[in-house]
């Protein structure tokens, strides 16, 4: 079993910039795929950004935030990252992180672990 714990949301205004952390505990961090996913009001959550497991050497990215986001992952801390620049207030939604035994995969349903979320907004 792992649980995952998201951290770093908050308040920006456009064109800032925020980094979203995700630790996990529990199960092999190394052996699982990360992603990152965001949910807004009244909207399915969609795919963010994703990285491939071991050396996370494979990464990922929606065409919404490609090239303004970064995901990486710290095996010995046991997180995943996710750098958000160039913030937009679109991307306003709570973010998720999962871990998935499959790969490097944009589908949620694909994802056996997910965190509480953590919520950011860009304010205009």
């Amino acid at each position: 079993q792992v649980q995952l714990v998201e951290s770093g949301g908050g308040l920006v205004q456009a064109g800032g910039s925020l980094r979203l952390s995700c630790a996990a505990s529990g199960g092999t961090f190394v052996s699982y795929s990360m992603g990152w996913f965001r949910q807004a009001p009244g909207k399915e959550r969609e795919f963010v950004a994703a990285i491939s497991r071991w050396s996370g050497s494979s990464t990922n990215y929606a065409d919404s935030v490609k090239d303004r986001f970064t995901i990486s992952r710290d095996n010995a801390k046991k997180t995943v990252y996710l750098k958000m620049n160039s913030l937009k207030p679109e991307d306003t939604a709570v973010y998720y992180c999962g871990a998935n035994y499959y790969g490097l995969t944009s589908s949620s349903r694909s994802y056996d672990y997910w965190g509480q979320g953590t919520q950011v907004t860009v304010s205009s």
